[in-house]
């Protein structure tokens, strides 16, 4: 028999996550341009991510005919629009004086992948680009990255929006990615489980 999976945060039921998410309601857009490699990748945060903000919308593409819907959708909006994405352009978001009223665009994947879907979107480039400072150490213990400053997307867009309203509270974001990441650890061989505790 295959697994079950809860309904509601569609986890399977022996890793439900249900009593740790608050859905929150945010006055700042929300929009993940994720590359289809994570779609179903079991540590993707973006799920997690849409059950705490609910409002969230994700479209899953590469090259600029994927988006095309979204490039109109950006233009009709009458918005601002800022791409979340550090570069020598990029303006620290607290500095950034961005509305909280705004759009946010977040692409989910690798630095690799992500670095081509810019490529392969010059529009994005053409956006004001706004990143994060951020000290810290990712909590995402369970999936490793190359670089030292990776967040995930979900801390990514949490940070994001405290730098926007510094008075928000994003702890109900990390309250629902903390329990995800320790059912992920308590899944792990204790072999496999000590490498990742260890290198936190």
């Amino acid at each position: 028999m295959g697994r079950t999976y809860c309904p509601q945060c569609a986890y399977p039921q022996s890793a439900c996550i249900c009593g740790s998410v608050s859905p929150m309601t945010v006055k700042t857009e929300v929009i993940v341009l994720q590359h289809p490699s994570e779609v179903e990748h079991a540590k993707n945060t973006v799920k997690l991510l849409c059950l705490t903000l609910p409002a969230t919308k994700v479209v899953v593409g590469e090259t600029a005919d994927d988006f095309a819907e979204l490039q109109v959708y950006l233009k009709e909006a009458g918005k601002p629009v800022y791409l979340v994405y550090p570069s020598e352009t990029s303006q620290s978001a607290a500095d950034s004086g961005a509305p909280e009223e705004c759009i946010i665009l977040l692409i989910d994947g690798t630095w690799r992948k992500a670095f081509k879907m810019l490529q392969l979107n010059p529009w994005l480039l053409e956006l004001p680009a706004l990143h994060i400072e951020f000290e810290g150490i990712s909590q995402y213990r369970i999936r490793k990255a190359k670089r030292s400053d990776s967040l995930s997307t979900l801390e990514a867009t949490a940070y994001m929006l405290q730098a926007i309203s510094p008075l928000m509270d994003i702890a109900p974001m990390f309250a629902a990615f903390d329990a995800m990441v320790q059912h992920k650890l308590d899944a792990m061989p204790a072999a496999v489980r000590a490498r990742y505790v260890q290198e936190k």
